[in-house]
């Protein structure tokens, strides 16, 4: 991984448009901590560059694309069929500023599973396994996106978040799994909040960032 730090930076504006480039913040081999694959050996693939700000974020380092390297998408996929998870997640920042069909197909050819987590904020490319959609209050989905959701992760920072997790429930599709998650530094005081919903709306089901609790990136 020393030789990525040799190439160029970009900003997003200059990532090039055929998706054979991406600014590459990091990437490692964890387990997955959240949501419906917890408990999943997964390369994380985290693509620098997000517009959408939350407040909370606990990756802002990442928002700035002309921080991170643009690294060939031959050689991300090379490095990732080297661990024995045949998964990968790409997250970010918000990897779908970013032509992502060139990734996906060349992990396919190699069989790995592609699994993405997104605001939605841009419309779908790239080709998936499993689509996690974790809306954001500041920079809507593109409407676009939900019939790809396999499973819908809101999270909760505060009580007025519920309303709007059921708004974003109505536009996804049936088979989607929906979560509940609270931000990390409220869990204490949203977790009773999140169980009695969840108890009296069945329908969802609570995600952890067990991940954390683990101590494991």
């Amino acid at each position: 991984m020393e030789s990525i730090k040799t190439y160029k930076t970009a900003s997003i504006h200059t990532v090039p448009k055929d998706g054979s480039e991406l600014p590459l913040m990091e990437a490692f081999y964890t387990i997955q901590g959240e949501g419906a694959n917890t408990g999943t050996a997964a390369y994380f693939i985290r693509l620098g560059g997000c517009d959408v700000g939350c407040h909370w974020c606990d990756v802002k380092e990442s928002w700035d694309a002309a921080l991170h390297p643009l690294t060939p998408v031959t050689e991300i996929v090379s490095t990732a069929e080297t661990f024995p998870g045949k998964t990968v997640v790409i997250t970010g920042g918000e990897p779908l500023l970013y032509n992502l069909n060139p990734l996906t197909s060349q992990l396919h050819e190699h069989g790995i599973k592609t699994m993405i987590e997104t605001s939605g904020a841009y419309p779908i490319s790239g080709y998936w396994d499993w689509v996690c959609l974790s809306p954001k209050k500041f920079k809507a989905p593109d409407a676009s996106v939900y019939p790809f959701a396999d499973e819908l992760k809101v999270i909760i920072f505060n009580k007025s978040d519920f309303a709007w997790a059921e708004e974003h429930a109505e536009k996804v599709g049936e088979e989607c799994r929906l979560y509940l998650q609270p931000e990390w530094s409220k869990a204490n005081q949203l977790m009773p909040l999140i169980v009695e919903y969840v108890k009296n709306n069945p329908k969802w089901r609570v995600s952890l960032q067990t991940h954390k609790y683990m101590d494991i990136p």
